[in-house]
């Protein structure tokens, strides 16, 4: 059995109206041809392809194995706990990391696990989210080495950013601002003296930078850094606790968020301390937490080596706290398990109250990593970092939803969002022979989210191809059996009110 892979592009970057594309325009005669043949009226149909249970396949090591995209390799992200009525639209987005056999990169999966849109990437992708920029849904993620990239509906590559004035970005923090404007996080090592917590005079201190980026011109419109704010004092960390990394990493900045008044609210995690940011001037507001908080924190609001600290639009803050309680000695231990919380900030009085707190049934324990993502409908989508567990909640703490990418695998943040792409390459499909009169075709379209039905056309030449029959949309990959002896067949997709989207080229079934 053999069969011959027929995915055809139009070239990536090129840019196409919705018109121009079901126009053909930059296409060939045949995709013109396969775009507009006649005779496809699904009601001439004679059940002459039939939908098999599922194409797409998993080896031992969890990895998706697909006929039609050899070349991407995903890790699978199991199902633990279905969803239902009462999640929140839209779909699951993740940025595995690269495994010993699963790719990594950029992934959005839907509530059943099926891949949606994977991007292999060379360097770990991280935090990959939905975003507005110029007033339309953009995706963007963070890349180990320093990049930041953001992509659009198409799947095409829209702008790649760089930290400026000589730094090298680091991949905790890519926010796009209301202004179109970008925020990111640095790791910078100052040559510093450490003695005041027990290192050596000639050392090196890591601190944190934040940046603001025109994104078009890649300008530096904002700089901080943590040394000329936050001193060596309020660390938890130790000389020489890291052994890959020489002297002290103090600060650790994890995220960045833009307050209801335009100033800046940042995570640092080894100071276990929330920083509000004059966005002007660079001087620190106030502290949330850590040695020397300007809050009174009340039961349950303590938090220790957190992430994703955020601004709600009721007023609240959301954390990630990591699962570390901070004793009398002043140093954070780790507890059993990790939690999401919800904090009320009284400004006037400076004291913080807990509003909520999410746990999972499971206690999941993340030493690393993690978010709260609040969603549009009041729920909360929690990644639990380094225990590789993506999870909804409803506002009352009930689970709803349970994923979990395989063990020995890395996940540094999760989302839900909605998100609707039309991509500018070509359905691919796979065609294996059975027999004189039968072929097994498979079909995809990598992040093509509004696809609804399968077409299957056949004939005796590439420009001479009939409608057979239709099959609904079977996740990632379908998988059909064709009652044909035809020498050629074509797949094209319809979405759900039966609008043509895209076809495949030609196939010639061996």
């Amino acid at each position: 059995m053999k069969s011959l892979s027929i995915e055809g592009r139009i070239t990536m970057g090129t840019r196409f109206t919705r018109r121009q594309f079901l126009a053909g325009v930059g296409a060939s005669a045949t995709y013109l041809a396969l775009m507009n043949t006649v005779g496809c009226d699904p009601r001439k149909s004679t059940s002459r392809v039939r939908l098999l249970p599922g194409a797409s396949s998993t080896s031992p090591n969890d990895v998706w194995a697909f006929r039609t995209r050899p070349d991407l390799g995903p890790p699978v992200v199991e199902i633990a706990k279905k969803a239902h009525g009462d999640t929140a639209p839209g779909y699951i987005f993740v940025s595995p990391d690269e495994g010993d056999a699963a790719q990594g990169g950029a992934l959005i999966v839907d509530d059943r696990g099926q891949v949606v849109w994977f991007h292999h990437t060379q360097r770990r992708a991280m935090d990959l989210k939905v975003q507005d920029y110029r007033g339309k849904p953009v995706l963007t993620w963070g890349e180990m080495g320093g990049e930041y990239v953001i992509f659009d509906c198409s799947s095409s590559e829209i702008a790649r950013l760089h930290a400026g004035n000589g730094y090298n970005g680091d991949h905790h923090e890519f926010l796009i601002t209301p202004q179109d404007t970008a925020l990111i996080t640095i790791y910078d090592p100052a040559p510093w003296d450490l003695t005041p917590v027990g290192g050596p005079k000639e050392s090196v201190a890591t601190q944190g930078i934040i940046q603001e980026l025109d994104i078009e011109t890649g300008d530096v419109l904002f700089e901080w850094h943590s040394l000329d704010h936050v001193g060596l004092e309020e660390t938890y960390a130790r000389p020489g606790e890291h052994h890959d990394l020489r002297g002290i990493d103090y600060f650790h900045i994890n995220s960045i968020d833009v307050d209801h008044d335009n100033n800046l609210l940042i995570s640092a995690r080894q100071t276990s301390t929330v920083y509000k940011i004059d966005r002007t001037t660079g001087e620190i507001i106030w502290r949330l937490c850590g040695k020397k908080s300007d809050f009174e924190m009340g039961p349950g609001t303590r938090f220790a080596y957190q992430h994703d600290a955020r601004r709600q639009p009721d007023g609240t803050i959301t954390i990630f706290d990591n699962g570390t309680t901070v004793f009398d000695n002043g140093y954070p231990e780790s507890v059993e398990e990790s939690r999401a919380i919800v904090l009320d900030l009284d400004e006037e009085r400076m004291c913080a109250t807990l509003v909520r707190e999410y746990t999972h049934p499971d206690k999941q324990y993340a030493d690393a990593a993690g978010n709260m993502q609040v969603l549009p409908n009041g729920n909360a989508f929690i990644g639990w970092g380094r225990a590789l567990t993506l999870s909804e909640f409803s506002k009352d703490g009930e689970l709803l939803f349970d994923a979990r990418l395989p063990t020995g695998n890395k996940s540094y943040r999760a989302f839900r969002f909605p998100w609707s792409a039309h991509p500018n390459d070509r359905p691919a499909a796979v065609a294996e022979r059975t027999s004189e009169d039968e072929v097994r075709v498979y079909a995809s379209w990598n992040g093509a989210t509004e696809v609804a039905t399968w077409e299957v056309l056949a004939g005796p030449r590439p420009d001479q191809l009939e409608f057979l029959d239709s099959v609904p949309r079977n996740g990632f990959e379908t998988d059909m059996l064709v009652q044909s002896s035809r020498p050629y067949l074509a797949v094209r997709a319809r979405d759900s009110s039966g609008e043509l989207l895209g076809a495949s080229s030609p196939i010639k079934p061996l």
